[in-house]
């Protein structure tokens, strides 16, 4: 098996860390816009994505200082359209899920056939990173249609 690029890991691994850090501003951030008779599950779900993604950020973490490297303290990009619409809510969350898978993605890139472990994190991440974009695809049809949500041009 190669050798991994250790600091090209690293790289990835920070950038992830920070991605996940501004999902858990993010999403905490979001479940104090929701009002309306379906605001209880929607805050719910809201806050449960925040620590999930603290969770995520926390196991890039411990991948980068088991790679011997230092942990990022910065947080990556916040989106908001200062509104409080769910379903633009749900679209900036649906793009900051794929900018996450993205970085998830190029992560197995770079350890595939090179380090089991973390192939192994880079699948199990895509794979949750993928079936939660799918929920909130979900989330983002209209009620009724099958058909997948696809962003106006």
């Amino acid at each position: 098996m190669a050798e991994i690029e250790k600091d090209r890991v690293v790289s990835v691994l920070n950038q992830i860390l920070e991605t996940e850090l501004a999902g858990v501003v993010r999403y905490t951030h979001y479940s104090l816009l929701v009002f309306g008779f379906a605001r209880i599950p929607i805050v719910s779900w809201l806050r449960d994505q925040a620590s999930e993604s603290l969770l995520h950020a926390q196991q890039a973490g411990e991948w980068i200082t088991t790679l011997g490297a230092y942990p990022s303290l910065a947080i990556g990009k916040l989106l908001d359209s200062h509104t409080f619409d769910i379903a633009a809510i749900l679209r900036e969350s649906l793009a900051a899920e794929m900018v996450a898978l993205d970085l998830y993605r190029e992560l197995l890139t770079l350890v595939k056939d090179r380090s089991v472990a973390l192939e192994e994190y880079a699948r199990q991440m895509i794979r949750l990173e993928e079936l939660h974009a799918g929920e909130v695809d979900k989330m983002l049809r209209r009620p009724g249609s099958a058909a997948a949500f696809s962003p106006p041009a």
